[in-house]
């Protein structure tokens, strides 16, 4: 029992440095921290495969391309542009959920089940049965899903990705219209040499 509310601590706590951290790296640092203190209450509870996959497929796999699509869409420039508003709306949103969970949890309060119970319920799941039951019957769904994650990051970065202006920080069509301004027989565009003529 002490194991579990130790690992149930830091999960709370990286939870909340994922929503909390300004930097995303950080966040991103911090969920892998609570995939990995996930894995561990895998363990306690004799479920080694699902450890396993969650260090593998979550920890692993899955945060390389939160990390690759943080460092491909360059969140530093794109956070300033987010409503502040956004933030409260968040905060409200995040309050409600938990107060939901607490009520929920005291109102219908369960005791959980004996260890014989969790044992039996444990017995007969191995990597053969889940890859028989993923590989066979839900193997389109899985393809779907596959592609689903593709196409979502696909279309973050087309989305968030826009054309920078040259390093001078004049665009092409400004320049083209200081050029166009700028010919004999057209007025200029610089006012001291408006109106020095």
């Amino acid at each position: 029992m002490v194991t579990f509310v130790i690992l149930a601590v830091v999960s709370v706590v990286g939870a909340l440095g994922v929503v909390l951290l300004r930097q995303p790296i950080h966040a991103a640092l911090s969920l892998v921290g609570t995939l990995l203190t996930l894995a561990v209450l895998f363990v306690t509870l004799q479920a080694h495969f699902l450890a396993v996959i969650q260090v593998l497929v979550y920890a692993g796999a899955i945060m390389v391309l939160f990390l690759f699509v943080i460092m491909l869409l360059n969140i530093e420039q794109q956070r300033k542009e987010i409503r502040p508003w956004l933030r409260w709306v968040a905060y409200g949103i995040g309050l409600v959920a938990a107060v939901g969970l607490i009520v929920g949890a005291l109102l219908d309060p369960r005791q959980a089940p004996d260890a014989a119970v969790a044992r039996a319920a444990l017995q007969g799941g191995n990597a053969l049965l889940i890859a028989e039951v993923l590989y066979f019957e839900f193997m389109l769904a899985f393809q779907l899903v596959g592609v689903l994650l593709l196409t979502g990051m696909v279309g973050a970065v087309a989305l968030v990705q826009r054309r920078r202006p040259p390093p001078g920080g004049v665009s092409a069509a400004t320049a083209r219209e200081a050029v166009l301004t700028d010919r004999p027989g057209r007025p200029s565009s610089h006012p001291v040499e408006a109106g020095g003529r």
